[in-house]
């Protein structure tokens, strides 16, 4: 029977490539949204990967969705936690709610999804999280105060749940993409853009399929003995 991964913020952009990936690679694959209800309908349609919506930045609403999620395809075996927003501002200029906004999204998100996963995969004796964040949360960058520190913030949390969840079978890991060709950064300023590019050692933006083609390798059952580990898939921009 196949394995059941849900891919939080998985149908746009590089959660859409994620669920894609997945089920391509024989899992059985759900995909939450937030908002965008036309979008979401859409990829369902094209890809057949059912579709559940409900706010990430909230506990309950995690629970009720991951409860629904398991009464439709069973067990959760597999989280990816891709959901994340932008309110790019410099500190000076932002709003407590633009912090808040990101840090509820981007990170408490992540301990909302597992918390409600977690017992299963123990009583189960098997997980695999992966936790998608980001270059940014690495090395930091202007304007994003905010979204650096959220997803620095999952590094550590994804390295202090791996010691946790070891024991029982379950793995932890990050992945932290470099500026990817997506929607979003298709949208910044062409000279911007431009010069983002020549940053990047490789000399080109990643491709969402090759995030997804690293979160099916994390999520194997063969992967493990990989666990608390961080994949940099940034194209060589910065090397730790």
């Amino acid at each position: 029977m196949a394995r059941v991964a849900l891919v939080t913020g998985g149908t746009r952009g590089i959660g859409e490539a994620i669920s894609v990936a997945l089920r391509d690679a024989g899992f059985t694959v759900a995909a939450n949204y937030g908002g965008n209800e036309k979008n979401a309908q859409e990829f369902s349609a094209r890809t057949g990967i059912p579709v559940f919506k409900w706010d990430v930045g909230d506990f309950a609403a995690c629970q009720a969705g991951i409860a629904a999620v398991e009464k439709e395809l069973g067990p959760v075996d597999v989280l990816v936690n891709n959901a994340g927003i932008t309110r790019d501002t410099p500190m000076h200029k932002m709003s407590a709610e633009q912090w808040e906004a990101v840090i509820r999204t981007n990170l408490s998100s992540c301990f909302y999804m597992c918390r409600s996963v977690l017992d299963g995969m123990r009583a189960r004796g098997y997980g695999r999280i992966v936790n998608i964040s980001s270059l940014n949360g690495q090395a930091g960058q202007f304007g994003q105060t905010n979204y650096s520190a959220a997803k620095a913030g999952v590094l550590g949390f994804t390295k202090a749940l791996a010691q946790e969840g070891a024991a029982k079978g379950i793995t932890v890991n990050a992945i932290c993409p470099g500026y990817t060709d997506t929607e979003m950064v298709r949208a910044v300023p062409e000279a911007v853009l431009g010069m983002l590019i020549k940053k990047i050692p490789v000399g080109r933006l990643c491709s969402a399929s090759e995030i997804g083609r690293a979160v099916v390798f994390l999520a194997a059952d063969e992967a493990g003995f990989i666990t608390g580990s961080t994949l940099s898939v940034n194209g060589g921009q910065i090397c730790y």
